[in-house]
């Protein structure tokens, strides 16, 4: 299945989705894969002065009874220790301790869990509650591609049970080859669609781009700060 997203889709399946979705906490037992000491991330975000662009929410909405960190659910791919901080950018950018921040996004494969062929299946996406530092971590995988997007993992945060903000995030280039260029993706080779041609990032992918660091054959870790009024 080749999902095609339209950055103008119809904003109001927000509404939708918030009401549905009712966000708590949790953890298991599986441990979050690490970096190696001394790595350089090979990119950083643009400061909280200005609220995370808003993006669309795309068919495949997280799934709000998956409480848990560890999404991989067996799935094959360069382990990801994904940490995602949400800050108060009208508020000197402090920490938002318990908001719902629920993820999801595609397998190695491109395909996304509970569609097409992979139906039976809930992997790669969760949500989680931010402790009191506006974090929550979640141990997954390297996201895949799909034809006309760029690499990407979408987020939604919930506050008091209001969406607030629902946003994707983006990747480096240079870890996007390094990482399709490993066994569990070689497969599939790179993707075709650049940050810089994708319709949603292509207009604000500065203040959308994880900071990445890492092995991208043995294990890597992100950090993404989402800014909310």
């Amino acid at each position: 299945m080749s999902p095609q997203l339209d950055r103008r889709e119809v904003i109001s399946l927000l509404g939708f989705a918030s009401a549905a979705l009712a966000f708590g906490c949790g953890s298991d037992a599986a441990g979050n894969p690490t970096s190696p000491e001394g790595t350089t991330p090979v990119s950083t975000q643009a400061s909280c002065a200005a609220v995370t662009p808003t993006e669309t929410l795309g068919r495949y909405p997280a799934h709000e009874s998956l409480i848990r960190s560890d999404i991989r659910e067996g799935k094959s791919g360069t382990p990801l220790a994904l940490t995602i901080t949400v800050v108060s950018s009208s508020n000197s950018c402090v920490a938002v301790a318990g908001a719902s921040v629920g993820i999801w996004q595609c397998d190695a494969a491109g395909n996304y869990s509970e569609y097409g062929t992979q139906t039976a299946q809930t992997g790669h996406r969760c949500t989680q509650t931010t402790d009191a530092n506006g974090q929550v971590t979640f141990t997954t995988i390297y996201p895949g591609w799909y034809q006309g997007r760029a690499t990407h993992i979408h987020v939604e945060v919930v506050r008091n049970g209001s969406s607030v903000k629902v946003t994707q995030i983006a990747f480096p280039e240079s870890m996007n080859a390094a990482v399709y260029a490993t066994s569990a993706y070689a497969s599939r080779g790179s993707n075709p669609t650049a940050n810089s041609a994708d319709d949603i990032f292509r207009d604000s992918v500065g203040s959308e781009l994880a900071s990445v660091s890492g092995d991208p054959v043995g294990a890597l870790t992100a950090t993404f700060t989402v800014a909310i009024a």
